[in-house]
């Protein structure tokens, strides 16, 4: 009786996961692309270098904060923390016009 009812069990299981697996491939819908997919990859440049800027500005300010302290503590090494920090979100800051200006995008 129980190696029956794993049987039924399991033949269940393959018919529900084979009825999921023909759904998956007969209901699916060709997706068609609109517009130019230039215009496309450019939205998506210009949303990635907005969110390196965005992380950019707050690594300027994280350096800000740095040089500030270290000014107060009179501590070299922080002061200095803090200067790579600021420069650093600069970079990161202005990436994408360093880059148009090098010529690489």
């Amino acid at each position: 009786m129980k190696k029956n009812n794993t049987e039924k069990t399991a033949r269940r299981i393959l018919c529900l996961w084979s009825a999921f697996a023909l759904g998956l491939t007969v209901f699916t819908g060709t997706a068609y692309a609109d517009g130019d997919p230039l215009t496309i990859v450019n939205n998506l440049s210009d949303f990635i270098f907005s969110c390196i800027k965005a992380i950019g500005i707050i690594i300027l300010g994280w350096g800000v904060v740095q040089v500030g302290m270290s000014i107060q503590s009179h501590d070299a090494s922080q002061r200095s923390q803090g200067f790579l920090c600021l420069f650093g979100g600069l970079v990161i800051t202005f990436a994408k016009e360093i880059l148009t200006a090098i010529g690489v995008t």
